[in-house]
């Protein structure tokens, strides 16, 4: 693991390392070493409830001089909370030695709630005050309008580890215009909530034209195993953006912690993540998003299901019955979906297949998910449908959806992503903040 990283002048911070100023100012107290041993006697061992520290309380633990004397915009939303659950809005708001002057939400909005792919206007925080500024609206990226008497870029959100998930590249976008304005980009860490294991398939760079870019801006796997501040360095050094780039880690979390073994508090980052299995089921299911099937909107768990009233769910149970899934069980259910939003075949009987995790450690909801879409299609060649291109972009290159399109097996796309992946973790090891 790399001690240091620079981005043009700045030092981007690792695990243990005192924060460093982006003027020659002392910190006033440094972070403290977090080794294997002090892990574990924290409650990192398997099962246990560790104390971690969220970048955002380590900033304003340790590291306040980096916002003393700027105006601040902060790209944020409802996930952004101390370890005792208070708003990082708020707090930043209140403290007397920042000057907040702007709020920037990402989909979903600013305090959370909207459901996702709903386009979302410019507003005022009704808390604060302060502008805020929709970054999935007529603009995905800030204007240089937005960021007039801004000083310095500050980023906290809660990602959940998957490649189609937005609020990375809400991250990455805003990045490349702090770059082009000269203007600090600041990353306040978080866990990464489904741990730091990575399967593909690995998004070959082209396919961001393909979909949509938000759901798929630079090249990482579709379980990309990484944290918010991991995905900017890499990002940022890998692509050329060349930010005046730094990340203030989370103190004392392990890469192969889930978020309940943190000791954080849990809050939906967005209306259909409504657990921690839905955030680990969604980086597989989510490809499903993109047919003629659901997952389970409008139900009692999104992300649980796989389903259509056209699926032939004993088939396809006795079908997939021959790969022996690892981590996890299936099941046939009927569902009836209901509500507001985007809910396909509301009020509709739908077979499905319901996911039950056994083992979380084994469990792999990529090929999981491959798996289902290969049989699906062999079982029901004129009743699937790809319904746009959002499933190119997830499947990660043109010649994975040619693969699927022409039927070849899951083992034989597996493996091919397989190799890719291996060589795209050569690449990204360095960019590691985590043991």
């Amino acid at each position: 693991m790399n001690q240091r990283y620079s981005s043009r002048a700045t030092t981007t911070l690792t695990l243990g390392l005192a924060l460093i100023a982006f003027s020659s100012a002392a910190c006033q107290s440094a972070p403290q070493v977090v080794d294997e041993e002090q892990t574990a006697a924290a409650g990192g061992a398997a099962g246990a409830t560790a104390a971690v520290v969220p970048g955002l309380e380590v900033l304003l633990r340790d590291s306040v001089h980096l916002l003393r004397g700027k105006r601040v915009g902060f790209l944020t939303n409802q996930t952004a909370i101390t370890s005792d659950g208070r708003s990082g809005i708020d707090l930043l708001h209140q403290a007397p030695d920042i000057e907040l002057v702007a709020l920037y939400g990402p989909e979903h909005g600013l305090r959370g709630g909207i459901e996702g792919g709903v386009t979302i206007d410019n507003d005022r925080d009704a808390a604060t005050g302060l502008p805020v500024f929709s970054l999935y609206g007529q603009v995905q990226r800030p204007t240089p309008a937005m960021l007039e008497g801004v000083d310095v870029l500050l980023f906290d959100m809660q990602d959940i580890g998957a490649r189609p998930y937005t609020f990375v590249w809400t991250m990455a976008m805003a990045m490349e215009v702090a770059a082009q304005e000269d203007i600090p980009f600041v990353v306040l860490d978080r866990p990464n909530p489904i741990t730091g294991k990575v399967e593909g398939p690995l998004m070959q760079q082209e396919m961001r034209n393909v979909g949509q870019a938000i759901t798929g801006y630079y090249a990482v796997p579709l379980r990309h195993g990484l944290t918010v501040g991991e995905v900017a360095r890499y990002i940022n050094e890998e692509f050329d953006i060349g930010v005046d780039l730094t990340v203030i880690p989370v103190d004392g979390w392990s890469r192969g912690q889930w978020f309940d073994e943190t000791g954080l508090p849990w809050l939906n980052p967005s209306p259909n993540i409504r657990s921690l299995e839905a955030a680990m089921n969604y980086s597989g299911l989510v490809l499903f998003e993109a047919t003629n099937l659901t997952v389970g909107r409008g139900t009692d768990a999104p992300f649980s299901y796989v389903g259509a009233p056209w699926l032939d769910v004993g088939r396809l149970l006795q079908a997939t019955s021959r790969y022996s899934l690892p981590g996890v069980t299936l099941d046939s259910v009927n569902l009836v979906p209901q509500g507001e939003g985007y809910i396909p075949f509301r009020g509709e009987n739908v077979r499905a297949v319901r996911l039950n995790i056994t083992d979380r450690e084994a469990f792999q909801p990529v090929w999981t998910t491959l798996v289902l879409l290969t049989e699906i299609k062999r079982l029901h060649p004129n009743q699937l449908r790809i319904e746009n291109e959002g499933f190119t972009q997830m499947m990660g290159s043109r010649w994975a959806r040619e693969a699927f399109d022409r039927g070849d097996s899951a083992e034989t796309i597996w493996s091919r992503w397989q190799s890719e992946l291996q060589a795209w973790e050569g690449v990204v090891d360095r960019y590691r903040l985590y043991e």
